[in-house]
């Protein structure tokens, strides 16, 4: 990753390292136990033509962008605790979390770099279990990881590890999509079920004394994204709603939009148990952190191709129609009608309810 301190060089390791070792110190010295390490797990995970140049560079090339296509690029950082959860790990969180936040441009994601940082005493088992899920993730959203770096810091100085991702894409000049674009009378769609990631990493953590079979719901979007442009190419915006849930994504859209946004209680798709959890929590999920769902707003006139092409996706199979967009009164803001038939305002989440999440 940076051959300032971790070169590809000589990658074929004379002594290939033991999954029954631990990170040290010495593995991030930028020497040749640092070189073990890189060979060993992460070109064995994420080799191809690019990587294997071995440069302090990724060197890309974009033959789209001769046809009128932009570059979009994202990071982002995974503190996730605990590291392995239902549904997903910090490997998996990583890189679709990056792949959905290119994804919401309505660009193509690409290529992925990664930095690692892991605290001395780590399993290297567990490296190569989620080198190995970063992969299969990476896969599964046809993008290649191309470069990045790792550090090991010293027992206590972290929490296990660490992850950090950019993601470079490419999305026609044609395509404007983002969150000041909203309009009045857009149909506002949600791809499905909500609050599903923060409470399979909350029953996860053990530390409530209840057990869930929800699992998260992390995974890439792209090609979900890519299909629902094909049958609805006039979407206004796409959010993927993490921290701070469903609530807080569509204060930040209706505040960039300057516009009122109202939800129907009633056809809003939250699982059971994750209902169950949250009632008996004081949470409220639209507040709870989702890792595979995304927001759409779009004219009214394309929300049925819209809902019919998310429900032939596997991660789309329970999209709802939530709400719809209002014109701004005074300040912008989302209001909720409720079961009960009266309505109230859904602010943006102060401070942090679950934190590590993602």
């Amino acid at each position: 990753m940076d051959n300032k301190e971790n070169k590809f060089e000589n990658l074929t390791c004379p002594i290939p390292i033991s999954r029954s070792e631990i990170v040290s110190i010495g593995h991030g010295s930028g020497g040749s136990l640092t070189k073990q390490l890189i060979a060993s797990i992460f070109v064995k995970y994420f080799s191809n033509p690019i990587l294997d140049q071995e440069n302090d560079f990724a060197d890309l090339s974009f033959p789209e962008l001769q046809n009128g296509y932009r570059i979009v690029t994202s990071t982002d950082a995974h503190v996730v605790s605990p590291i392995f959860f239902p549904g997903g790990d910090i490997g998996r969180l990583a890189v679709a979390g990056t792949v959905n936040d290119i994804s919401m441009s309505g660009g193509i994601p690409k290529y992925l770099t990664v930095s690692f940082i892991i605290e001395e005493g780590f399993p290297i088992y567990q490296l190569e279990k989620i080198a190995s899920s970063m992969k299969a993730c990476a896969d599964e959203a046809d993008i290649l990881i191309i470069a990045g770096d790792t550090k090991v810091v010293e027992k206590g100085k972290a929490d296990q590890i660490f992850i950090s991702s950019t993601g470079i894409g490419i999305v026609p000049a044609d395509i404007n999509i983002n969150g000041s674009s909203a309009q009045i009378g857009d149909s506002v769609i949600i791809s499905g079920t909500i609050g599903d990631h923060g409470i399979a990493v909350l029953g996860a953590r053990n530390e409530l004394g209840f057990s869930t079979s929800i699992e998260s719901d992390v995974g890439p979007l792209n090609h979900l994204i890519q299909n629902i442009l094909a049958a609805a190419p006039h979407i206004h915006v796409l959010r993927d709603p993490t921290r701070g849930g469903v609530a807080t994504t569509l204060n930040e859209i209706a505040l960039q939009s300057n516009v009122n946004i109202t939800l129907d209680e009633t056809l809003l798709p939250i699982q059971a148990q994750v209902r169950g959890v949250c009632e008996i929590l004081g949470f409220d999920p639209l507040y709870v952190a989702n890792e595979g769902k995304v927001i759409i707003f779009a004219p009214d006139h394309e929300e049925k191709a819209l809902l019919e092409s998310l429900k032939k996706h596997p991660l789309g199979k329970n999209a709802m129609h939530i709400g719809k967009v209002n014109k701004a009164e005074s300040n912008p803001m989302v209001l909720m009608k409720t079961a009960i038939g009266g309505t109230r305002i859904l602010d943006m989440l102060t401070g942090a309810m679950l934190p590590r999440i993602c």
